[in-house]
């Protein structure tokens, strides 16, 4: 998967949870989880539906690279084989 395959997958993820979030207005460097106001219920369907849908695991430590949208899109790209 390449970054911005990665990226779509992010997005689509924060949409599965939040429909009206605006993700293409974010700012890539913003934490979206305070930005979007998700809390740790929205926050947990957002790694699920990402992790579901790139086939990756994704540990609870990893969730700080998750904050960001160009963090995930990093933190995915990097895993793809």
């Amino acid at each position: 998967m390449n970054r911005t395959e990665a990226l779509a997958a992010v997005k689509e993820a924060i949409l599965s949870v939040a429909p009206n979030a605006d993700v293409d207005g974010l700012p890539g460097d913003a934490p979206f989880r305070e930005v979007l106001e998700l809390d740790s219920l929205d926050f947990l369907g957002v790694v699920t539906k990402l992790a579901e849908r790139t086939g990756y695991h994704i540990d609870d430590a990893d969730y700080p690279a998750l904050d960001t949208l160009e963090g995930a899109a990093d933190f995915v790209a990097e895993r793809a084989p």
